[in-house]
């Protein structure tokens, strides 16, 4: 029996019902990120941020008692010998400012590990200086590159690259369907490979976010986008059309709120540092900060969370494989309209932060 074509200039069945179900997913990406963005970022305040007095005696013990009491609970404070000593600590990112009090009071701080943490040591610490009538003089013991003033470039390409690597997903996911899922997982394996080399080419020769490490970066960004795009492929078997939805639940809200390339999470709510410990956006971020700033401190536990996050990624492939394979053992393919709406579909809702 013919299908009658639907006469021009009429509304098709279930046209506003399918739109409405559509629109259903923008109005939960709105929700989420509003949820994830404000409660991440509305309202920093310390919480047991590390820092150092440096010297001895009772007038050091007697300052870093006075601060700690005051702070209640922002300042997790410690005494140290010596300056080397302190230096040591904000190099190992054990903490996050030292202050030597005298006629000329220093800070040091180490602006690489987080800018944001190194202002909110300064303006504790300069009023420090302030009552004790002196002006405070502030040492940067591990700057950032002078492509990235503020430090936070590091974060930005980390945007860069989860927006390529889930965009993605809704391509493979959709147009890439009629495709055994070997291809997918190497088409999805050779996207993180595009998406890393053009992530290098901004933090380097583009816009100079690091000047030098540019192959370890490469490197991590590589696991970093391999991870999300292997996830995505595979969670597209079992969400379809909210699979956008479920990569930027993971990828954007969780992730980029809980990374600390904007605060890290000695300023931020017990739930978002708490994710900092094992989110891959976290371990990209960290990994990135102590490969070129730091020496390689705590480098292996950061490429340990990237590569953890991308096994992740290569076991959800398979189960979605061996899913896919019980569903339908002989599939009927989709026709080439039906993978252009469908990707049409999903790359719409892949709407960017």
């Amino acid at each position: 029996m013919t299908a009658r074509p639907t006469p021009t200039g009429t509304t098709p069945p279930g046209a506003l019902r399918h739109t409405l179900g559509h629109l259903l997913t923008p109005l939960l990406m709105c929700i989420g990120m509003g949820i994830a963005y404000l409660g991440a970022f509305h309202a920093p305040q310390p919480h047991d941020l590390h820092v150092d007095i440096v010297g001895s005696g009772p007038t050091t013990q007697v300052l870093a008692q006075t601060l700690h009491d005051k702070a209640d609970g922002a300042l997790d404070i410690s005494t140290l010998a010596d300056r080397d000593t302190a230096v040591s600590a904000l190099r190992d990112q054990t903490s996050f400012g030292a202050y030597i009090p005298g006629p000329r009071p220093e800070l040091l701080v180490a602006s690489a590990s987080s800018d944001t943490s190194a202002m909110a040591v300064e303006k504790v610490f300069t009023k420090v200086a302030a009552q004790q009538g002196s002006p405070l003089t502030v040492t940067d013991v591990a700057p950032v590159s002078t492509g990235d003033p503020t430090g936070q470039g590091i974060f930005f390409l980390l945007v860069a690259l989860s927006i390529g690597s889930y965009a993605s997903v809704a391509v493979i996911g959709g147009a890439g369907a009629v495709l055994p899922m070997r291809i997918r997982a190497l088409l999805a394996a050779g996207m993180s490979l595009a998406v890393s080399l053009i992530g290098t080419l901004f933090a380097g020769p583009v816009f100079h976010l690091v000047d030098h490490g540019l192959g370890g970066l490469w490197a991590m960004s590589w696991l970093y986008s391999a991870g999300i795009l292997l996830i995505g492929v595979g969670l597209h078997t079992f969400l379809r059309r909210w699979t956008t939805l479920g990569v930027m639940v993971l990828f954007v809200m969780l992730n980029f709120t809980s990374s600390g390339g904007i605060y890290r999470p000695e300023l931020q709510p017990g739930f978002f540092a708490s994710l900092h410990s094992f989110w891959n956006g976290a371990g990209f971020v960290e990994g990135a900060r102590s490969h070129v700033y730091f020496d390689g401190n705590a480098l292996g536990g950061h490429l340990l969370t990237l590569t953890l996050w991308l096994l992740a990624g290569i076991a959800l492939t398979t189960l979605a494989s061996r899913t896919e394979a019980k569903r339908r053992p002989h599939p009927a393919p989709h026709t080439e309209k039906e993978a252009e709406a469908e990707t049409e579909a999903e790359m719409e809702e892949a709407v960017g932060v």
